[in-house]
Order: C-alpha cells, then sequence, then structure tokens
C-alpha cells in the first residue's frame, strides 16, 4: 500500500474495527543494536544459563533461520504495565489503580518500600498476592472485600467488575481468583508483543580481572559473613581462598557456545551448571518486534449493566480495552527498547501498524503515543456516558501486619545472607 493510501487511525476508525468483523491491529519493526549493525546483543538467561533459542520459517527463506528470543510476551507485558504507570504518574493519562500505600508500614522495617506498588507493578495484575495480603478497611483484607466479591465471579460473559477496576487485566491476561485457592477466571491475552533476533551466531564469553594488590590464593581466609573475614589457622575447616571475600585476579579466558548433538541445548544439564558452557551474547542479521491486538478475544468480553446486556454497552468496552492497549505498545516503545544491559535496540523506522480487515489487503494506519491517548481519552468519555463503571480514584490498601512481617522478617534474612547469596 502506497504512503498516499496511509491514514491515521482515529477513536472513529476503531470503534467501528471492533464493531465489525477486523481480526487484528497488528506492529511490526525492525531493529538493530545501538552500537551498529553486527555488534553483540546478549539475550535473557533462562535457568541453566540457557537462551531461548529455535529455527523460524521467514518469508523470503528457503531454509529455516536460527534465531533467539531477545524479550518475551511477559517481558513485553511488564514494559508495557511500566510505561503506563508512567504515563499515570506524568498524568498523561487517567487509569483504573489499585494503590498498596507502605508510608506507615515503613516505621516497621529496616528498608523502606519505596517502590510505587500498584496493579500495575505487581506480578500478577488483580491475582497478585500483595494485593490480596493487603487491606481495603481496617480488618477486612481485599480478597474479602466487596470489590473482590464482585471480580472474582467475572466471567468472559461479565468481565464489567473487572473493567471497572483493572482494565489491564482483560488486556494482558489474568488467571486467579481472589483467594487464589481455586481455578478463578481466566482471560487470554489480547496483546501479544515480542522481540527475536534473526539470523543468530552465537560468540563467546570472556573473562579477567587484575587485582591491583595481587593477592594470592595461597593465603587461606575464613568468610564470617556481612564482609566480615579473618585470616585462617593452618589446617582450619572452612578455610577459603580471597577470591571468596571479592579479592584476585581472574586470568583471562573464555568459554564457547557449542550446538549439541541432535539439537540438544548446549548449556542444558551438568557442563552448564559445571560453568564448562557459557552464554556468550549473540550477532544477528536484524531483530523483529511484533505486536498483534486481537479483536476477536476482546469481542469474547460481555460488559452486562444491572444484569442486563447491550451490544453498545460491549462495544464501548471493548473499544476502551483496545486504546489502552494501543496506548502501552506505543508508549513502551517510544522510551525505547533498552531490554537490558548490553542489549540496546534502535528501530530503523517509525512503528507501522496494519487493521486487518479485508483478507490479503491489510489497511495500513499511522500511530504515535499522542494519537492513542486521544483515542482512549475518547473512548473513557464515551464509555462513561453509556454507564459503564470506572474508577477514576485510585483504591487505595494497606499492609496487613502479616504482610509486613513477612517483609520484615525476609529483610532481616537478606541482610544477614553472604554478599551475592541468598542465605
Amino acid at each position: 500500500m502506497s504512503e498516499t493510501e496511509t491514514k491515521p487511525l482515529t477513536y472513529a476508525l476503531l470503534k467501528e474495527a471492533i464493531a465489525g468483523h477486523a481480526a487484528a491491529i497488528r506492529c511490526k519493526s525492525v531493529l538493530q543494536p545501538a552500537a551498529g549493525t553486527g555488534t553483540k546483543v546478549f539475550p535473557p538467561t533462562h535457568s541453566g544459563g540457557v537462551y531461548a533459542t529455535e529455527q523460524r520459517r521467514l518469508p523470503d527463506r528457503t531454509d529455516p533461520v536460527d534465531c533467539v528470543l531477545l524479550d518475551s510476551v511477559q517481558s513485553q507485558a511488564n514494559r508495557m504495565e511500566d510505561a503506563l504507570q508512567d504515563a499515570v504518574d506524568r498524568g498523561q493519562i487517567k487509569l483504573p489503580l489499585i494503590v498498596v500505600d507502605f508510608t506507615e508500614a515503613n516505621a516497621r522495617l529496616g528498608k523502606p518500600i519505596s517502590e510505587r506498588i500498584t496493579s500495575l507493578t505487581v506480578p500478577h495484575r488483580l491475582v497478585d498476592a500483595i494485593l490480596r495480603d493487603s487491606e481495603a478497611s481496617k480488618g477486612v483484607r481485599f480478597k474479602d472485600s466487596e470489590y473482590a466479591r464482585n471480580w472474582g465471579a467475572s466471567t468472559l460473559a461479565n468481565a464489567t467488575a473487572i473493567f471497572e477496576q483493572c482494565p489491564t487485566a482483560l488486556i494482558l491476561g489474568m488467571w486467579g481468583s481472589p483467594d487464589r485457592a481455586g481455578i478463578g477466571a481466566k482471560f487470554a491475552r489480547a496483546i501479544v508483543s515480542e522481540i527475536v533476533g534473526i539470523g543468530a551466531v552465537y560468540g563467546v564469553r570472556t573473562g579477567s580481572r587484575i587485582d591491583p594488590l595481587d593477592t594470592r590464593s595461597q593465603v587461606q581466609v575464613i568468610n564470617e559473613g556481612n564482609g566480615n573475614w579473618r585470616f585462617a589457622n593452618k589446617g582450619e575447616k572452612g578455610a577459603v581462598n580471597p577470591s571468596d571475600i571479592g579479592h584476585s585476579n581472574i586470568p583471562p579466558s573464555f568459554s564457547k557456545y557449542q550446538k549439541g548433538a541432535e539439537g540438544r541445548d548446549p548449556f542444558a544439564g551438568k557442563a552448564a551448571r559445571q560453568g564448562e558452557i557459557a552464554a556468550g551474547g549473540v550477532t544477528i542479521s536484524h531483530a523483529e518486534h511484533t505486536a498483534v491486538l486481537s479483536l476477536p478475544q476482546l469481542r469474547r468480553l460481555r460488559f452486562p449493566l444491572n444484569g442486563k446486556l447491550d451490544p453498545k454497552v460491549d462495544d464501548a468496552a471493548r473499544t476502551v480495552l483496545a486504546s489502552l492497549a494501543l496506548v502501552g505498545l506505543t508508549l513502551a516503545a517510544e522510551r525505547g527498547f533498552d531490554l537490558r544491559s548490553r542489549c540496546l535496540l534502535f528501530p530503523e523506522d517509525t512503528l507501522k501498524f496494519e487493521l486487518l480487515e479485508i483478507p490479503g489487503k491489510p489497511t495500513s494506519v499511522t500511530l504515535s503515543s499522542a494519537q492513542a491517548i486521544d483515542i482512549y481519552n475518547a473512548a473513557v468519555d464515551a464509555a462513561k456516558e453509556i454507564g459503564l463503571p470506572w474508577q477514576d480514584k485510585p483504591l487505595v490498601l494497606k499492609p496487613s501486619d502479616d504482610l509486613i512481617e513477612l517483609v520484615r522478617r525476609s529483610q532481616t534474612i537478606a541482610a544477614s545472607a553472604p554478599e551475592g547469596g541468598e542465605g
């Protein structure tokens, strides 16, 4: 499709797509390492120090191509939530939010909880244990509150309470109940996003450190913990090298990626645990960021008011959710692709969106975060006008005594654990 046929995504166009038969809105972009094409990037490592690798069939490629996951669907969802939280904090958008206030509890903790804890920053959204173990009012935990009773009964056929309290759970997925004891309501993700490195070639990991004091391994010490140590007596049990307390040279060395037999992962098993093979980054031809917003998934959600269903109400709520997903996606992308240490990517072009409505003929649309926010605000106003419930003010919870004590004891253990360990 030519540039002249590209049109901006508007509230009216999105509303029409939701009410009609459009399948999805997708976004694809090509990324390169910020240091330049062909420079090394470091994917996330999983259990055993392993990268998530696989072969994929790609357009214009006869043979399968070695690929490596650079950012997972789950990680991308967290980045969208972070971007939405930042937008709320900056006053760019308003969003139903549940906040856990540790201000009073911090007086009982060794290390204050300074992070903003909300339904956008906890790991499991509305079903998270931090929310469950906090109190909606004195002596009444959130899981036992009227709020939780309302959303705990939610289903695909009645998602109104979740829409009111935590709409991001309906677009990023959630599975659970207020007390996490039963199976609970299950809501699949409506938006999925991932970043994959294409044409991956695996590198080596190098290591070296020069100790200016030139400490020697023959000098034995006793590590007493908390940064304290003493010299070991001759033959004393528990004696260790100075490297165990952070003093020593590390001779220059490297370890190399080696493909295992029959496609087995070379980082799995004993060799990985012993450090004989280490993940040393990758070079790639490019990275691809792909995101897809499923409109059929949103159409599965119904939003009855006072026990009655209305297609106009359903479409209004779905339009809010679709626009919220697009706000999170565009804001996260515009914040940049600094995925982790030594994995900073830069797009070769602006984000490109397509509306999949006519089979074989995707409609090219333009969308920035500013446009997405305008669409979202219009959708929220329309939803309120039609009677959908929407929490404009945050629901503030306070941590229960048990949750405060759990944090306090954990901090005590962490303070006494050897550096770099969990105790």
